[in-house]
């Protein structure tokens, strides 16, 4: 495989986890559990399809096939997609949306910070432009986990059984794929498990802080990275596609 091949499969990776998660947090729309959360969501989840928007446009550019942003978002099949199988999970409840959130957005907030240093110019200048806006996510995602971790037994109980069905997905944030690993030594990518202590760090003080405590698992739900994954992804693909596959050639 040609290095230009997996630079595409990389921005690919990045691209789909933001696409895939936008997705599923815009399901919220008219479902939130207060206005202002309804509204709150429906944001964050235009921040990240703008994200993977920015990602497909660089990726257009690596591709030499004359593919476009549509044909990347629109036109790939399940095995094409390279996002992480936490991203493809249905929302649950709140507590559940609200945790995955957190443990998402944190990682790919340290994932950004440490690409400052790519020899990928545009990957920099995404990075750098979303690193703002996942700010913005980790204390929304963080400050709601605090309230329905200490509020009622009910919010607390949902957000720690959300905790044991989330917890074995996380694993693969850290795997280094076949991609990754051969763009390492041009500094393009970076290994993820470089940032598994820091991570750690912050998510076990969160969690510790709301008397959540960490499942004891030592294994990972993985695969996603490399086009492995869950059927949830055909179902969010299904509804996402649709319009773009019915009729093609429509814009952005």
């Amino acid at each position: 495989m040609s290095e230009n091949t997996l630079h595409l499969q990389y921005i690919l990776h990045l691209a789909d986890d933001s696409l895939i998660l936008g997705h599923r947090l815009s399901e919220w729309c008219g479902h939130g559990p207060t206005l202002e959360q309804d509204i709150a969501l429906t944001n964050l989840a235009l921040d990240l399809v703008g994200q993977a928007r920015y990602l497909f446009q660089h990726a257009a550019t690596i591709d030499d096939q004359g593919l476009t942003e549509d044909d990347l978002a629109y036109f790939r099949d399940v095995p094409e997609f390279r996002n992480h199988l936490l991203v493809e999970l249905p929302n649950g409840d709140f507590g559940f949306t609200v945790l995955r959130h957190f443990l998402w957005s944190t990682f790919r907030l340290m994932y950004y910070k440490a690409l400052s240093d790519s020899s990928d110019g545009q990957i920099v200048s995404i990075a750098k432009r979303s690193c703002k806006e996942l700010a913005y996510h980790c204390k929304f995602s963080s400050t709601w986990l605090y309230r329905l971790g200490l509020g009622t037994e009910t919010s607390h109980r949902k957000v720690r059984d959300a905790v044991d069905l989330i917890w074995p997905y996380t694993g693969e944030f850290f795997e280094l794929s076949s991609y990754e690993g051969a763009l390492l030594e041009s500094k393009i990518a970076l290994d993820p498990m470089t940032l598994v202590s820091d991570w750690r760090s912050v998510v076990h003080k969160t969690l510790n802080d709301v008397n959540i405590p960490i499942p004891e698992i030592r294994w990972s739900q993985t695969g996603g990275k490399n086009g492995r994954h869950t059927e949830h992804l055909g179902h969010v693909l299904a509804e996402m596609q649709f319009v773009q596959r019915a009729y093609p050639g429509l814009e952005w």
